[in-house]
């Protein structure tokens, strides 16, 4: 079911996606104390010899090592960021924002993952459900983002909304498009003084949702 409406996917800088991830980024776009307690949910959420498809992912994906994994499968724009997550014993290349068809079998897959990247997507609805297709019977989505963006290349529906907002519009998608209501953990850090000023910690939300 559509949840957006052409306004809402239209973003300032509509020129293909691929082109502007053509360089790799090998930072972190997310602080420690995110990873970590990202890590942890995961840590909590996933069992162990599952197949986890971590979805337009980098060079990282802050899966806990000490898991045992039956095979993890990646996604993302840049082949170089793929190549380095060491993580991975298979990965693809695609966008999204042109083609929502996932390359897998029929509930193949029993956690995908989506970190710090829904803010880019332009057809949630179609990917979501996509998603529930190779998800095993009571497989999770887990979608992870903070309030950190390139703003140029997040649709409208993300910029002209507020971090409440943003998490409505992810539930919204989800129990539309094949998904049971998601558990949603929301998480604020307290800012740390330093010697010049307070630095903030990145908020975390975090929805996981099972398969209907």
């Amino acid at each position: 079911m559509e949840v957006l409406n052409n306004y809402q996917r239209k973003k300032l800088d509509e020129s293909n996606d691929q082109e502007f991830y053509s360089d790799p980024k090998f930072v972190y776009h997310l602080d420690a104390n995110f990873r970590d307690y990202l890590s942890n949910v995961y840590k909590n959420e996933i069992s162990d010899y599952s197949t986890v498809l971590d979805l337009m992912s980098s060079w990282d994906s802050y899966l806990p090592k000490e898991k045992k994994y039956k095979k993890v499968i990646g996604h993302g724009l840049n082949k170089q960021e793929l190549e380095r997550n060491k993580i991975f014993d298979t990965y693809w290349i695609q966008n999204f924002n042109l083609n929502q068809e996932i390359p897998l079998d029929n509930e193949s897959v029993d956690y995908c993952l989506m970190v710090a990247a829904w803010q880019y997507l332009q057809y949630p609805e179609n990917l979501t459900k996509e998603i529930a297709r190779i998800l095993s019977n009571q497989g999770k989505f887990i979608i992870a983002f903070s309030n950190r963006a390139f703003w140029h290349k997040a649709p409208n529906i993300w910029t002209t909304s507020n971090e409440e907002e943003r998490v409505e519009y992810v539930r919204k998608v989800l129990i539309t498009n094949g998904f049971n209501e998601p558990k949603i953990i929301k998480k604020f850090n307290q800012p740390v003084l330093n010697i010049l000023n307070f630095l903030n910690k990145d908020p975390f939300y975090c929805l996981i949702a099972i398969k209907e």
